[in-house]
């Protein structure tokens, strides 16, 4: 099912995207958790430098 969602994603004048995996760090505990985000390839450098 994942493949035939990718493949659409792919059509040709279609808009492109990332998978954005940020490492995330826990005030309480201190151990790393991570988040994951599907944005536009335009957004990415947003998404990164933001908390």
């Amino acid at each position: 099912m994942a493949k035939k969602v990718v493949a659409t994603l792919k059509t040709k004048g279609g808009v492109k995207y990332a998978k954005v995996i940020k490492a995330v760090k826990s005030d309480k505990t201190g151990a790393y958790t991570f988040k994951e985000e599907m944005v536009t390839e335009d957004k990415v450098k947003e998404v990164l430098s933001s908390n």
